[in-house]
């Protein structure tokens, strides 16, 4: 009797274990690999559009939508011979919804911009005729990036902003606002003051309310930020609401913007230093109150020596920071934000790289031209070299730190990695999957000649732990993590690259 117990209770004690392997387990499913995804290949993950899963391809003068299902498999390869060839198609931005998608592409033909969009289904196939948008002359001189288009979070409004810059001291500002069906709500002009030549736009973004959100900050060349502001647009508003930052002569490096609707707030965050030109000493961040028009927290916090010493790397303590970007802003429900950062470097025989400088292009390259839509930089336009000397690319440390809705730091958790690679970043960096009570950082970690994605997995206390469920990793594919896009709260869709061909995975959470 004893004897059977123990295997009872054996046989208990391995039913739970799998039960659990089970319930907090993953699936990884692949694509095959097809003749036109070489590495030449130009992508966007649309998302997930009645069941299937959407990615536009370009690759040369043809462009087209591969549809796939539940198992990855393509169903259904849909031409866009509607799209102009790609030397006159300046920018395409996609917007899914659970039974279609929108695509709104910009082109150029004889001096006139047209931004258009087109109504997609399931299955990739237009629906109804194409619906002009806008048209602009332009001169023959003229930058032809015009339009940015920024979509809201619960995705029933989009907007379609331009900018003459042709007066320096005030930048005129066109806005359409749509909503989910594309039917014109509004359109409305506002004039924003630019007091100085070096004086940029930064990043544009749409709350659910139909307000434009943007940054506007002063950088000499590519050196530190002295002053800054925030500023939101309220449709058949004449006035613009203007909030400077209070950064107390402190420099800010790179301003982040992140809409939190459910709390009715904007968050600005950027790395700061206490000199010009100088190592970062911490991060900044400000929660701005929209109905009371004021800042709920406005701070710059200071990294503890305990937290250098923790994220340095190869770095000295006092240099931890200065090659960490921030990645990530997460907003909570309960007004508290998650703050991903990562350090991001690159060495060549030729050349000493620093922030400042970005001798070789700034890890948010174009996220600082404002012509150019917001959500451009989600596309992959294939694998290039960005300059003609051997650059060899580094990503190490993550840190994440959590906030809560005062400013008050609830705990900061370092990811010890260290990525290379010669030519490309492709295949570095990191990217986060939120299933809602706990964050997943999904990396490639190198295993002998193969590099295999690897998960931590971070719980809503800030414990950290390495997830061992990630199934069927097969040594084949190499995956492109930052360059993946979660489609629901399960799922994440990456690229790979399989014997050089780019493939795309589906990591399904249980």
């Amino acid at each position: 009797m004893q004897k059977l117990a123990k295997l009872f209770a054996l046989a208990a004690v391995l039913a739970l274990s799998l039960l659990h392997e089970h319930s907090f387990g993953q699936r990884i499913i692949y694509s095959d690999p097809e003749k036109d995804d070489n590495r030449r290949l130009n992508f966007e993950i649309i998302g997930r559009v009645g069941g299937n899963f959407l990615v536009f391809k370009n690759n040369r003068a043809r462009s087209w939508i591969s549809v796939m299902d539940e198992e990855m498999q393509v169903t259904n390869k849909e031409e866009l011979g509607y799209l102009p060839n790609p030397d006159k198609t300046i920018n395409v931005d996609f917007f899914a919804y659970p039974e279609h998608s929108w695509m709104i592409f910009q082109y150029e033909r004889k001096n006139v911009v047209y931004c258009v969009a087109a109504k997609l289904d399931k299955l990739g196939k237009r629906m109804g005729e194409l619906i002009e948008l806008d048209t602009t002359h332009i001169g023959f001189t003229s930058d032809n990036r015009l339009y940015a288009v920024a979509g809201s979070e619960d995705k029933r409004k989009i907007a379609l902003v331009k900018i003459n810059t042709r007066d320096r001291g005030l930048y005129r500002m066109s806005t359409l606002l749509f909503n989910e069906q594309m039917d014109l709500i509004k359109k409305y002009e506002h004039f924003i003051p630019m007091e100085d030549r070096n004086v940029q736009l930064g990043d544009i973004e749409l709350d659910n309310e139909g307000s434009l959100v943007m940054t506007r900050f002063q950088r000499t060349f590519n050196d530190n930020i002295s002053n800054a502001a925030l500023l939101y647009l309220k449709p058949g508003v004449d006035t613009l609401v203007s909030y400077p930052l209070s950064i107390d002569g402190n420099w800010l490096d790179n301003l982040r913007l992140k809409i939190d609707n459910y709390n009715k707030r904007y968050i600005l965050t950027s790395l700061f230093s206490r000199e010009r030109r100088a190592g970062i000493d911490g991060c900044y961040f400000l929660i701005y109150h929209k109905p009371t028009a004021s800042p709920q927290v406005e701070q710059l916090y200071t990294f503890s020596d305990q937290l250098r010493q923790e994220a340095k790397g190869n770095a000295t303590t006092k240099t931890a920071f200065n090659d960490y970007f921030i990645r990530h802003l997460i907003s909570r429900r309960d007004g508290g934000l998650l703050i991903g950062s990562e350090s991001y470097y690159t060495t060549s025989r030729a050349n000493t790289w620093n922030r400042w400088d970005y001798l070789y292009g700034s890890p948010f390259w174009g996220m600082n031209n404002f012509y150019v839509s917001p959500y451009s930089n989600r596309m992959w336009w294939g694998s290039v070299p960005r300059n003609q000397q051997a650059v060899r690319f580094h990503a190490d440390n993550v840190l994440l730190q959590s906030f809560s809705p005062t400013g008050q730091l609830e705990w900061s958790q370092v990811i010890s990695k260290s990525q290379f690679d010669d030519e490309t970043d492709d295949l570095l960096s990191f990217q986060l999957m939120n299933t809602g009570g706990e964050l997943h950082v999904l990396y490639n970690q190198q295993e002998r000649r193969d590099k295999l994605l690897s998960d931590i997995v971070i719980r809503a206390d800030g414990q950290a732990a390495r997830n061992p469920a990630l199934k069927n990793l097969d040594n084949g594919h190499q995956f492109m993590p930052a360059r993946g896009k979660q489609v629901s709260s399960r799922i994440m869709i990456i690229p790979t690259v399989y014997r050089g061909y780019i493939c795309f995975a589906k990591v399904e959470y249980n």
